[in-house]
């Protein structure tokens, strides 16, 4: 299987490339940083499967796979994004991705949807094919505090107990950034625009955070 890896990070591109190495018979054929790089290689290489990232500089991933699409038709396509929303997953299938895999996925899950694309086949991370197929159950997603992970309740509680990031971080045994990184994700939420609006919203939660 040839594949071709567009991503804008250097560090992501070496990353990928050495994983799919470890993949048997998986040849990286070429890299590529930007939408017009992406459809200029694929048009030299004629890849088997290009492994695309969704957020790319300039152009989007979302065009650059229409182009290749268009231009070499052959070539399957699997989007990779750090986020799961169905509006771009729906948007790259439409143009004919044939995969769509979120980047804090396991090197398993990644070596799976390679293999399907290359043997004709669609898949989706488990987490995107549970949020797309929810509508159809009947099932609505949680909202609200409800829709926070654990982790995430763990740590509202504890900054509306008035701790602060590195007191948190000191008593999970997590790095200061990760407290940071889910104090951002909640806050984006939970839709709040300030940090002050999250401690707020965690007073006020305490007990529903219990």
């Amino acid at each position: 299987m040839r594949v071709l890896i567009v991503d804008d990070h250097t560090l992501v591109r070496a990353g990928l490339c050495r994983l799919l190495q470890t993949f048997g018979g998986v040849l990286v054929t070429g890299e590529a940083s930007n939408a017009e790089q992406a459809l200029e290689l694929a048009v030299q290489q004629h890849p088997d499967v290009v492994l695309m990232d969704l957020s790319l500089p300039g152009r989007s991933g979302l065009e650059a796979l229409s182009d290749i699409r268009r231009k070499v038709p052959q070539a399957r396509v699997v989007m990779m994004s750090m986020h799961d929303d169905t509006a771009h997953v729906r948007d790259a299938l439409d143009r004919g991705a044939v995969g769509f895999v979120v980047k804090d996925a396991a090197p398993q899950e990644l070596e799976i949807a390679l293999r399907a694309a290359h043997s004709g086949q669609v898949f989706l991370s488990p987490q995107i094919s549970a949020r797309m197929l929810a509508p159809m159950l009947g099932r609505e997603r949680p909202t609200g505090i409800a829709a926070l992970s654990p982790r995430q309740r763990q740590i509202l509680r504890q900054l509306g107990n008035g701790q602060t990031t590195k007191e948190i971080a000191a008593e999970l045994g997590i790095s200061v950034k990760t407290v940071e990184t889910h104090r951002a994700r909640m806050m984006e939420a939970l839709g709040c625009r300030r940090a002050n609006d999250l401690l707020l919203l965690a007073v006020r939660h305490q007990q529903e955070l219990a």
